[in-house]
């Protein structure tokens, strides 16, 4: 009886199981991490694109407020 406990208290495969659920949860932490770092510099990037899109519109506004301003005749 005493060697058939032994063998329920050792079983190789469940210990090669819950191995190998250990690293895929280190594995999924790990790829979670990363996924992180990328949306925050895609957000960054993302902010920097509409603040330069923000400003070549507002260059144009004022170029064409300019050349609005230069062809009004002027009072006198």
């Amino acid at each position: 009886m005493e060697g058939s406990r032994f063998t329920e208290s050792f079983d190789p495969h469940h210990h090669r199981f819950a191995a190998q659920e250990r690293v895929m949860a280190l594995q999924f932490g790990a790829v979670d991490k990363r996924l992180e770092r990328i949306e925050a510099l895609i957000e960054g990037l993302e902010k920097r694109l509409w603040m330069t899109v923000y400003g070549v519109v507002g260059v144009i506004l004022t170029q064409a407020v300019q050349s609005i301003l230069e062809f009004t005749p002027k009072g006198g």
